[in-house]
């Protein structure tokens, strides 16, 4: 799987103009353009119209530039997604799916409406019932490249309270990364309702990234930047995956069968974790420097 940085994939309200605008300028890996809680039922039309318009008429750079559409049962769900196949964006992000028949649904939906190959399902997954399908969310289609995690909806959910290190959620977050690595899919962490708590906002990412988290979704460009960092290889990291690459192949060269860096036996699998490392490192650093 080739890997596109989606460290920090921020939610921008698809009613206010201003905010479509500035997003222009801001350093996130990836935009969601939202149509579901940032806009009020009386605005969905307008809501609908101005991200179009918005995502028809570029300047995003080289920000990946999804539209979130309103859930499969509400009122606004098949005009977002005909309006969301026309504009043509990265991908659609759709609210509440609970299983494969719900993926299959929205891609007969987009592929009706004529919408291009290029456009993506991002599944949000934010339910108990989603967190025990979520292979079978994941692997439901091809054009399903990523899942979202909702976690507030899913603490409702539960009866569960939002706390440091998020014991409640453990479980869930565990079986959707499971679910997302099984189908060979991305997955992006819920986000922190705190935009002042850049302590305990930085906390969480470097919680996501240890889980295996591909990013982050956010909801103010102030976590774009700590976000980017934690989700990035630091440059130790990729030193380190150096000299792991070195060492095993000098010792393959030599014919040695046991391979130390730093006092630590060196395995493929080691090998392996250190490649992609400096893959992802090399696709942020062209990404960041526009290439």
């Amino acid at each position: 799987m080739t890997y596109v940085p989606r460290r920090s994939v921020l939610y921008m309200p698809g009613a206010n103009e201003r905010a479509l605008e500035k997003a222009k300028t801001l350093p996130a890996d990836a935009l969601i353009l939202d149509l579901e809680d940032s806009v009020a039922p009386d605005a969905k039309a307008d809501g609908r119209k101005r991200v179009c318009e918005a995502v028809g008429a570029g300047g995003y750079g080289r920000r990946e530039l999804t539209i979130r559409v309103n859930g499969l049962d509400t009122q606004w769900h098949a005009d977002d997604l005909r309006a969301a196949a026309e504009a043509g964006p990265a991908g659609v992000v759709v609210p509440k799916v609970n299983s494969a028949a719900d993926v299959h649904a929205i891609e007969r939906a987009l592929e009706a409406a004529g919408a291009p190959d290029h456009t993506a399902i991002w599944a949000m997954v934010e339910t108990p019932i989603a967190m025990l399908r979520a292979h079978e969310i994941a692997a439901a289609s091809e054009r399903l490249t990523v899942l979202v995690m909702g976690t507030n909806d899913l603490a409702k959910e539960l009866h569960a309270e939002h706390v440091p290190g998020r014991a409640p959620l453990l479980t869930g977050l565990s079986l959707a990364l499971l679910g997302a690595r099984a189908a060979g899919k991305v997955i992006l962490d819920g986000v922190y309702n705190d935009v002042k708590d850049l302590d305990g906002f930085a906390a969480e990412c470097r919680q996501g990234r240890e889980f295996g988290f591909d990013g982050k979704t956010l909801i103010h460009p102030g976590q774009i930047g700590p976000c980017n960092e934690v989700f990035a290889p630091s440059d130790t990291e990729v030193e380190h995956a150096r000299r792991v690459i070195a060492a095993f192949e000098a010792a393959a060269a030599e014919g040695r069968g046991v391979v130390t860096v730093d006092g630590r036996m060196i395995e493929n699998l080691h090998v392996d974790n250190a490649r992609r490392v400096l893959d992802v490192a090399a696709a942020i650093g062209a990404f960041d420097n526009g290439e």
